[in-house]
């Protein structure tokens, strides 16, 4: 959409001329349900393991500490995680790439298979944490939360450019908010919204006192942008399908999610892959010939214990699922 009178702020990398953060302050990013993670990947023994969110690297170092025999090829869109790749050179290949191209990566490293592949989902401890990322209603910031350069939308072209309905429509779908309509048009009223914290304030002054109690107001409506932004769940339906292709018989899937939305991907695709016959039933022989794709290793997501919440509250909404390729 078309919006001449709306001129973007720089991003961070234009105005800074890179990442200028004070690591000391804090690591890079946790890996939620490490230990689940290698549990779940931990029987495959050898072989090549794509870590197709890798951000920080923990959970790529987690399973390189239990598993000698296993290489990773590390995958994320943002330029940022290379660095992390760079001190785990030797065991690490590292693609700044969509997961949703996933084949063209493994064309590239010469595999025309793996051994298992993982998924975590959302934004990072480290993308909240910068605040010149534009992801954090805590902190002020450019309005563009794409998590990597090939993102061609940002926040402040969806909140300065686009109609009240489509925005209304975003933000009720995308961020599950029941105030979508009323946030609508308090950012219309406010516009032009030159950053973060001009957005959260506006958010949160339409959002009812009675609605304010649980987290920040403005959380759903972030949480919509940067899924529109970022085309976060047609990205993630495409690397489930990419990365399940790409699996050997017997290799692993798993999958940590942290809002319904993602997480409702996820839980579709597995079932469908765990669907075997659907011949009407009373037929004596299968009709079909289809055959289960997947083995379901949880039935119903894994939580993160209660101790590692308290360590890390981020860890809260995670959900894991994980499933087998059929032999």
């Amino acid at each position: 959409m078309e919006c001449p009178s709306f001129r973007p702020l720089p991003t961070w990398r234009q105005r800074s001329g890179g990442l200028k953060v004070n690591r000391s302050e804090r690591p890079y990013h946790v890996p939620v349900m490490a230990d689940t993670v290698v549990e779940m990947l931990r029987p495959l023994g050898r072989g090549v393991i794509v870590d197709a969110t890798f951000g920080g690297g923990g959970h790529t170092r987690a399973l390189l500490a239990a598993m000698p025999d296993i290489r990773v090829v590390a995958v994320d869109r943002d330029g940022d995680a290379a660095a992390q790749a760079a001190r785990l050179a030797g065991r690490v290949a590292f693609h700044q790439q969509d997961f949703r191209k996933l084949e063209t990566v493994m064309e590239e490293e010469g595999l025309d298979e793996i051994d298992g592949i993982l998924f975590d989902l959302g934004v990072s401890s480290h993308q909240l944490d910068v605040g010149d990322r534009g992801f954090s209603y805590r902190r002020s910031g450019p309005l563009d939360m794409r998590m990597g350069p090939d993102a061609a939308l940002t926040a402040g072209e969806i909140v300065n450019c686009w109609d009240e309905r489509s925005l209304a429509d975003a933000i009720r779908r995308y961020g599950e908010e029941r105030w979508a309509s009323r946030i609508a048009r308090a950012i219309l009223a406010a516009r032009p919204l030159a950053d973060t914290a001009q957005l959260a304030e506006v958010v949160s002054g339409a959002v009812p006192a009675r609605a304010r109690r649980s987290g920040h107001p403005a959380r759903r409506t972030f949480q919509a942008l940067r899924i529109v932004v970022n085309d976060e769940l047609g990205a993630l339906a495409d690397g489930l399908d990419a990365g399940i292709r790409l699996l050997r018989p017997g290799g692993r899937i798993v999958v940590i999610s942290y809002h319904s939305l993602e997480d409702g991907v996820v839980k579709r695709r597995f079932r469908a892959g765990g669907r075997g016959c659907v011949c009407p039933p009373g037929l004596p022989v299968c009709g079909c010939g289809r055959s289960a794709e997947l083995r379901l290793l949880t039935r119903s997501p894994l939580r993160p214990e209660p101790k590692e919440v308290m360590a890390n509250p981020r860890a809260r909404s995670a959900r894991l699922r994980a499933a087998e390729v059929a032999a």
